[in-house]
């Protein structure tokens, strides 16, 4: 407490989703930062990870990624923190980070250390409850309010933590901090705002800290920067030794989201980045003031991600290199989709087309008109709630690309060059249900925070 300057670490933009750049990463923790922060999560990944239960990375990824910071961090005796455990925060991941943690403290004989972790799943009968009592669930982002006919069709909830658990964790003397699913600047806002520091310094700090390296120039993912706060300003300084944070690359990440000022909702209140000013400190750093935060009058609000299954899922490909289809595709496509309808006249399910060409994507609700494309790539996808209707919807979507009835095309002369004619199937689509908030007396009540020790 009481500290004058606090310098905090990011690895990496998404713990986990790909592995963190060692050489960066040891590059800054030869600076002995204060803390050592990342993120584990988002919902840029969509539903079906939440839904599913499933890692959007390869758990060797994340025992990779923990590895690095849990040795850095208990060599220094500082705190780690990370933040909506396994992509989405679910309890499962939770306790599966909780699980690696032990592991890694074995395997290289660490001595005891405290370990914090909190859930942050919410049973469908809690908001039911609320509901039914007249409480509102508001939506956000123009979403209309939730709905009992959605809360039904969700499969898993979690709410996203502020900086509240995280806070109790440090007062309680964690060194280890494994939080569900979490806001992106809480995580290293908390160790900010429990050392003393203003809020608004110590979102912002948050803010340009959450990517990690894609505040700096030029672009490399997954290599660490150090965010450097006083009571007035934020530093953030690229590790990679040819990356640089400049005016231009940390503006430009924290702006790229929304082009609304107000571009981060926490547990409490609101970022507004209207009038940040950015200098350049030094060659591999920019300074960044002005940044304000809006506490929210009232009671808390904590928001909601929800996520419910639609149905089984397959894709197809289509390679097409014949001009004349080509410069046709939306008319084949017309024709496959009618094909389909014919197989399955009653089914449920949804089949879209996707394409890509040489000269830009585009999808089934943007039809080609003109393209210099020599060659597309056609994915198609099949849902429906039963498996073999499907695996049929998308291999039926597929194949008639190939034979589609086009005008002027004399026997099999010019039509699709190559065909997958396998279909594959892929993970259920799920859709999100719920981004919406709910009223809460007090901001630990969905995050309930225990504590464990670990090592020998």
């Amino acid at each position: 407490m009481g500290k004058d300057t606090l310098r905090i670490i990011s690895p990496n933009g998404h713990l986990g989703f790909a592995p963190t750049k060692e050489e960066s990463f040891w590059i800054g923790a030869k600076t002995k930062p204060d803390y050592y922060c990342c993120d584990s999560g988002s919902d840029d990944i969509g539903p079906v990870p939440l839904g599913t239960d499933k890692y959007a990375g390869h758990p060797e990824w994340q025992k990779h990624d923990l590895e690095l910071m849990l040795l850095a961090s208990r060599e220094q005796g500082v705190p780690m923190i990370i933040g909506s455990a396994g992509d989405t925060g679910s309890d499962n991941h939770v306790d599966a980070y909780v699980g690696y943690i032990r592991e890694l403290a074995k395997k290289h004989n660490m001595k005891k250390f405290k370990l914090a972790y909190f859930y942050s799943e919410v049973d469908k009968e809690y908001l039911r409850k609320k509901m039914n009592n007249g409480e509102t669930i508001e939506g956000l982002d123009s979403r209309s309010n939730l709905t009992i006919e959605e809360l039904d069709k969700t499969d898993r909830i979690v709410a996203v933590a502020g900086v509240h658990p995280y806070i109790k964790a440090l007062k309680m003397g964690a060194d280890v901090i494994i939080g569900g699913r979490s806001s992106d600047v809480a995580v290293f806002a908390a160790p900010a705002i429990y050392e003393g520091f203003p809020e608004n310094i110590a979102y912002y700090c948050g803010k340009v800290l959450e990517c990690a390296s894609f505040c700096a120039e030029p672009y490399g993912a997954k290599e660490s920067v150090i965010g450097t706060i006083t009571k007035d300003d934020v530093k953030v300084t690229a590790m990679h030794p040819n990356q640089r944070c400049t005016i231009a690359s940390v503006a430009g990440h924290a702006m790229y989201e929304r082009t609304n000022p107000y571009y981060e909702y926490v547990a409490g209140g609101m970022m507004d980045m209207s009038d940040c000013e950015y200098e350049q400190f030094n060659e591999k750093t920019c300074r960044i003031t002005g940044a304000k935060f809006i506490p929210i009058k009232g009671r808390i609000k904590v928001k909601l991600e929800g996520s419910g299954k639609v149905g089984e899922r397959y894709l197809g490909m289509a390679g097409i290199r014949d001009p004349y289809t080509i410069k046709n595709i939306d008319k084949v496509i017309e024709w496959a989709k009618a094909q389909v309808k014919e197989r399955q006249p009653n089914a449920e399910y949804h089949l879209s087309y996707r394409i890509f060409g040489k000269n830009g994507v585009m999808g089934d609700l943007e039809p080609i008109k003109e393209t210099k494309s020599h060659e597309l790539l056609v994915v198609v996808e099949g849902v429906a709630p039963d498996k073999k209707v499907a695996e049929e919807v998308a291999l039926v979507g597929t194949r008639q690309i190939f034979y589609a009835r086009l005008p002027e095309v004399k026997g099999t002369a010019g039509t699709a060059a190559f065909i997958l004619d396998e279909v594959v199937e892929v993970s259920p689509a799920y859709t999100w249900t719920m981004n919406h908030t709910v009223e809460v007396d007090d901001p630990l009540e969905l995050f309930p925070v225990k504590m464990i020790e670990i090592g020998e």
